[in-house]
């Protein structure tokens, strides 16, 4: 009995070592400083963040204070939200829910890292180009007072009659970039210019633009659905020094494309490109396909985690 006592201890004892060594192992993992930490793009939830309730006093359903507590269950420790889901937009929201909404973040140990705004640089009427101007540094302010470092901004479709005209509409949009890389950097953020499809199709034609923007003030947001080449890949490859945040998406090819992203390519593609920081991902609705990104985005989450212990292992 007293063998058979003592042994039951010495198991108790492995047992309890395993699980500690396991614990301390896990611990490693989860602090492990590497250059990149995955982030959530709100716009991932865009339908419900953009519904409201239509029996009381169109409110929204599901706020950016519910998706941070969301955010915390799932262990996304840094979120984009995205400023049209704000309950103001496209007005800014007032200086106490901003500041609300930035601790809330911060009790929850989430970070902001990046928000964005909808405009038009390409247009050819200048009162549209300038309405989209002063709304980003509208959007500079009150991302500088909720700690987001970056506000994305689009450039443009091409304008009809200007098919064949693309350095003409890319001087407007970079105009508009300069004026606001001048105007951010006053208040520490920088301006994100995604591709996204328009008149941003190709790494050259952002490399162009940045190049003529020329400030540290601005960089690109690379959305990796968004190259409209043959090889999306090596288009994401020509643009990672100019990188400062990212939209990482289900398809490299686009909206609706059944050939999944090589998550490990892209992640290798980043480090071999010395891109540092945070990258987001956004999962997006494809029409006839049921959606649901409460499942979704930490599926995605998980499979970018793995590749990222992959290529920096």
């Amino acid at each position: 009995m007293k063998i058979k006592k003592n042994m039951n201890n010495y198991v108790r004892i492995i047992v309890l070592i395993i699980f500690a060594l396991i614990q301390i192992s896990l611990c490693a993992q989860q602090n492990k400083n590497l250059p990149i930490k995955l982030s959530l793009n709100a716009y991932s939830f865009s339908d419900l963040m953009m519904a409201r309730d239509s029996h009381g006093d169109n409110q929204q359903v599901y706020t950016l204070f519910n998706l941070l507590d969301w955010c915390a269950t799932q262990n996304i420790h840094a979120l984009d939200p995205t400023a049209y889901f704000f309950p103001t937009y496209p007005e800014v929201p007032s200086d106490e829910y901003l500041e609300k909404f930035k601790n809330y973040a911060a009790d929850l140990r989430i970070v902001i890292s990046g928000t964005g705004i909808r405009n038009n640089f390409a247009s050819p009427d200048p009162e549209v180009r300038a309405a989209g101007v002063q709304l980003a540094k509208d959007w500079i302010v009150a991302a500088s007072k909720m700690g987001a470092p970056i506000v994305r901004v689009f450039a443009g479709a091409i304008p009809k009659g200007y098919e064949d005209k693309w350095e003409e509409v890319a001087g407007w949009m970079i105009e508009c970039y300069k004026e606001l890389a001048a105007f951010g950097e006053q208040y520490g953020v920088k301006i994100g210019i995604q591709n996204h499809g328009e008149m941003l199709q190709t790494a050259e034609q952002c490399i162009y633009v940045l190049d003529a923007v020329d400030s540290k003030w601005a960089g690109l947001i690379v959305d990796i659905g968004n190259f409209k080449t043959e090889d999306p890949y090596k288009d994401i490859a020509k643009v990672v020094p100019y990188a400062i945040n990212w939209q990482v998406k289900e398809s490299v090819f686009g909206i609706g494309n059944n050939v999944r992203t090589d998550f490990r390519k892209v992640v290798q593609i980043i480090k071999d490109g010395g891109y540092s920081g945070y990258v987001p991902v956004e999962t997006l609705f494809v029409k006839g396909v049921p959606y649901d990104p409460f499942k979704l985005v930490p599926e995605m989450i998980r499979e970018l985690n793995i590749a990222i212990d992959e290529v920096y292992q």
